[in-house]
């Protein structure tokens, strides 16, 4: 069925605009580009530098793969990059933006400022042996599923890397490595945007753990999280059902609603939810109940029109069944903001630094997991490839590096630290993250994001084209806000989850 202009709602208008700007290539908005800039020189020693330094990094990796420690609650993972970060002379700054386990180690002074981006947190559930069947260390216990150890470890490496190279190059400029709690759902990063964490960097680097190598140069997904708590009465659920009202209720009422809306909402729309309290016997009208739900869409605006009709869901759940309702907002993100001119150099140091060749006994490993449930395997010769580098596509997960991208330009990478046709948020990813396959592929991250930074630190021209860049694709009116607003960082939102 075709539908009149007249019938499009302005969420299907702001789809319709994201799906044109990111069919349109870049050239055409932005002109010309300039030339990369000529590598940055003498860092063929930072290179040898990171091999050499391989088993250790992995064992910090290791260390932080078994600590576990989910979102605002990473103590043991921050304070053993700290611990290292201190030790190469950086000066740490810990508990910025009111996280208790965020910090900023920093380097040098003056402009460019140049920063690198690390997380530690892991997800709840998922806990995992280093083995290619499912076998949990303890049941319901987190696990490292999108590899945040490696990140971590792999951020710290490439800071320390490139301050041996700016001694020794006699290079001016200010190296941060920021540590960012709270990656999954708790947007740990959007607080420090809101409080200025970034204000005065140049430029930010950062990587994430996956399944091939390549420059990330699609737009993530916006989301906004948060908690629906509902409100009952309790009563004898056979004695006196009708003086109870069902908190439960609320939320299954909820649900369903919620559901019915998967058919009226823009594709590529995601929404999805977990019953975090359902009560606590059967036998109990439950007068407390939550659900927590993510909307997920590449476009912030489709997000914010969805959630606003989730929101009612609750408000129309809560009237039908004689409860009441509040709402903790967890978090919300903007998409990643692609930078061509930063995501050239960096796609340059990647192949450089190339791809890896697993061992025998990494193929035995890989074969052996490829054949678990639910795995779409892929050619294990992919980690030993660079993906061309491609722009503008839409991608499916969601990042608080979005928020970073849309007040500096930033570039990111992944790389290859798991089983190819690995998902994230899997057993089979904190497996191979837990391995030789994921020490592998964080190195090539350490080194990738180390001559990255190299080049942006001795070109100051390509730092003002990718800020001309960076202006261009924002607009003339552009003004960051976020809805979290003023409120304080949700440190308990992961309570419970961390057995």
């Amino acid at each position: 069925m075709t539908r009149s202009p007249a019938r499009c709602t302005p969420a299907v208008r702001a789809v319709a605009l994201s799906l044109l700007w990111t069919a349109t290539p870049l050239a055409a908005t932005l002109g010309a580009q300039a030339a990369l800039p000529k590598p940055a020189a003498n860092t063929a020693p930072m290179l040898t530098g990171l091999d050499a330094a391989t088993e250790k990094y992995a064992a910090i990796a290791k260390q932080i793969w078994g600590f576990a420690e989910v979102g605002y609650m990473e103590e043991k993972s921050s304070a053993l990059l700290q611990s290292e970060l201190r030790s190469a002379g950086f000066v740490i700054t810990s508990g910025i933006a009111g996280e208790p386990t965020a910090f900023v180690a920093e380097y040098g002074s003056g402009k460019p400022v140049i920063a690198i981006l690390g997380e530690f947190d892991a997800l709840p559930g998922l806990s995992q042996e280093a083995v290619p069947e499912r076998r949990p260390i303890k049941p319901g216990a987190p696990g490292h599923g999108c590899g945040h150890h490696l990140f971590g470890t792999a951020s710290t490496a490439a800071a320390i890397s490139i301050k041996q190279w700016m001694i020794a190059n006699h290079v001016k400029g200010t190296l941060r490595m920021i540590g960012t709690p709270a990656e999954e759902g708790g947007s740990g990063k959007v607080y420090m945007v809101r409080d200025g964490v970034f204000n005065d960097v140049d430029a930010v680097i950062a990587w994430h753990p996956g399944d091939e190598n390549a420059a990330t140069g699609e737009r993530t997904m916006a989301n906004i999280t948060g908690k629906f708590r509902f409100h009952g009465i309790s009563s004898h659920a056979a004695g006196a059902p009708e003086r109870g009202r069902s908190a439960l209720d609320g939320v299954e009422v909820m649900n369903v609603m919620t559901n019915f809306l998967r058919e009226h909402v823009p594709d590529a729309t995601r929404i999805h939810y977990v019953v975090t309290n359902g009560g606590k016997a059967p036998n109990v009208v439950p007068d407390e109940a939550e659900v927590y739900y993510y909307v997920r869409h590449v476009d912030m605006n489709v997000v914010k029109d969805v959630w606003s009709r989730v929101v009612n869901a609750a408000k129309g759940a809560a009237i039908g069944t004689g409860t009441t309702y509040d709402l903790q907002l967890i978090g919300s993100v903007y998409s990643l903001l692609p930078n061509e001119t930063l995501l050239r150099v960096e796609q340059r140091a990647l192949e450089r630094v190339g791809g890896y060749t697993m061992s025998p006994e990494e193929r035995v490993f890989a074969e052996k997991l490829q054949k678990s449930e639910t795995f779409v395997p892929v050619a294990l010769e992919a980690t030993q490839k660079i993906k061309p580098l491609v722009i503008g596509q839409a991608g499916s997960a969601s990042t608080d590096v979005g928020d970073v991208s849309w007040v500096v330009p930033t570039v990111q990478l992944g790389t290859a630290t798991w089983v190819p046709g690995t998902t994230a948020h899997s057993w089979q990813a904190v497996a191979a993250g837990g391995m030789s396959l994921g020490t592998k592929g964080m190195m090539v991250a350490a080194k990738t994001m180390a001559l990255t930074a190299a080049d942006l630190f001795v070109s100051p021209a390509t730092l003002a084209e990718a800020k001309k860049e960076f202006d261009a694709k924002r607009g003339p009116n552009f003004k960051y806000e976020t809805l979290i607003g003023n409120q304080k960082p949700q440190l308990d939102y992961r309570k419970g989850t961390s057995n």
